[in-house]
């Protein structure tokens, strides 16, 4: 058994602070033999990215559900404008709200080692 990859630091940009860090704690842990993953910050406006990408140059950036796709890609571009090799995702628009904090996760967890193995 190796030790987990990382720590890989975490910043997400979620209107909803305390679900953002919830649902990241759970993904987390249900990863955490395989990853070690801290959530450093959360953004609950696009106009706070540039300062926390800044202060903390987190090795990911999670954008949630709430955002469009619009949205999304000026989030992320402000992300890469500062720290370069990012690595970014979009939580799909609306899965939240469709499927419920559960299907976040369920999501993340398939999402999260292809992007952090990248």
């Amino acid at each position: 058994m190796s030790a987990p990859k990382g720590p890989f630091r975490l910043v997400t940009v979620n209107t909803a602070p305390e679900r953002a860090k919830r649902l990241i704690g759970r993904v987390a842990e249900s990863l955490k033999d395989r990853y070690t993953i801290i959530h450093v910050d959360n953004c609950d406006a696009i106009d706070q990215v540039e300062d926390k990408v800044k202060e903390h140059q987190p090795d990911v950036l999670f954008s949630a559900s709430m955002w469009t796709d619009e949205e999304a890609k000026q989030i992320h571009d402000i992300a890469r404008s500062i720290v370069p090799n990012i690595k970014l995702h979009a939580i799909p628009t609306g899965l939240q709200v469709e499927r419920g904090p559960d299907a976040i996760v369920e999501y993340l967890c398939e999402k999260v080692p292809p992007l952090l193995d990248s």
